[in-house]
């Protein structure tokens, strides 16, 4: 019997060996909490937390496989795997479904949201091409990097997802910063983007999406319409308190005051029902897997896979900035999901594969010395 425990134990130590049990660890904590805030924001329906666990299993999957892959072989990947991923972006403007535009595509079996694999593709890809530079970047380097990032930018915003846009514009951002990019690009980006943001208002965004940054600014200007969101959703933070009201409690989403509190709006279910507490858990965890990230990076062995993994952490981190943000009135709702915690399926792959890659560079770290 002792032999029999003792082979399946270091079966067990063979199939983990690739994972970095630490940031495991936090993402099950942030997974388990997830489903227990979707069950209640649900209506206490189990249906969506089997789906979504399903999902949380793929994506598992994902993550397993893809932490078994050495850098070297994605990084001779990697430009297979940005031409692959940007096919997706152009099917969808043709064939694509959505609220407002064309973002999802309807495999019958699930929707399928191409734009989640740009964001792990895109860092890979512009990790891919600086590590074959000299860094800091130079001029030419920064301006051809800048067209990888502008394809799948320009083609999401053809959907029109600005949302998403500009987190994938950030994760390739990310991979120049780390780069060693002067801070004088990015103060020419943001007198750029002001230059050019009287022409986007009138030329480029569409009327929901000024109605809002409208609703961002004033809110009460149309509590019934543009600015129920926000008023809602603030309501529910406030009424959480120290502690909160209770798992199941929250009247904000029982009651339907919040809108999408199943995918969006879901850390306002959470902030109502778990409080200052819950809400300080779920970023204590956020802030080590963000944290985990950036150390594997700083201990990573050549230039790829450290930009690699620092890119997909801070993408993380923007992630959960823009929809913390955006639930508690001090960004514009721009449609982002908060990482394992709101329903969907296609985010929740994507991003636990993501990190699957980062454990990869921390699996296999070459060492030196005896």
């Amino acid at each position: 019997m002792s032999i029999i425990l003792r082979w399946l134990f270091d079966l067990l130590l063979r199939f983990l060996r690739t994972l970095d049990l630490p940031l495991l660890g936090a993402l099950l904590a942030l997974m388990a909490i997830g489903l227990a805030v979707l069950y209640s924001a649900g209506g206490e329906k189990l249906g969506l937390v089997y789906a979504q666990g399903a999902r949380f299993a793929v994506g598992l999957g994902a993550m397993w496989a893809l932490s078994r892959i050495p850098p070297t072989r994605l990084r001779h990947w990697t430009p297979a795997v940005y031409a692959l991923s940007i096919v997706p972006l152009l099917i969808v403007l043709l064939f694509g479904t959505g609220k407002h535009g064309r973002h999802w595509l309807d495999l019958g079996v699930f929707y399928f949201q191409p734009s989640e694999v740009i964001k792990l593709s895109l860092p890979m890809m512009l990790a891919w091409y600086l590590q074959r530079e000299p860094l800091p970047p130079r001029f030419q380097t920064v301006i051809l990097a800048g067209v990888l990032i502008a394809l799948p930018f320009g083609l999401i915003l053809m959907q029109p997802d600005f949302g998403t846009g500009m987190l994938v514009a950030a994760s390739g951002v990310f991979a120049l910063f780390l780069a060693g990019l002067s801070w004088w690009w990015f103060g020419a980006a943001l007198a750029g983007a002001a230059a050019i943001a009287p022409v986007a208002w009138f030329w480029l965004l569409k009327q929901y999406q000024k109605d809002r940054i409208l609703t961002f600014l004033n809110p009460e200007s149309d509590p019934l319409g543009t600015g129920w969101n926000i008023i809602q959703s603030k309501i529910a933070i406030g009424a959480g308190g120290f502690t909160g009201k209770g798992w199941g409690e929250g009247t904000q989403s029982h009651l339907n005051y919040i809108p999408e509190h199943t995918t969006d709006f879901i850390f306002a279910v959470l902030s109502e029902e778990w409080g200052w507490v819950g809400v300080a858990t779920v970023l204590a965890l956020y802030l080590f897997v963000i944290g985990r990230c950036l150390w594997i990076a700083a201990e990573a062995r050549d230039t790829y896979s450290r930009l690699l993994a620092g890119a997909l952490g801070l993408a993380f981190f923007v992630y959960v900035i823009v929809n913390g943000g955006m639930i508690s009135g001090l960004l514009p709702v721009v449609g982002v999901p908060m990482p394992l915690l709101s329903y969907g399926g296609t985010s929740a792959v994507s991003l636990l594969a993501g990190l699957g890659v980062v454990m990869a560079v921390n699996a296999h770290r070459p060492t030196y010395g005896t």
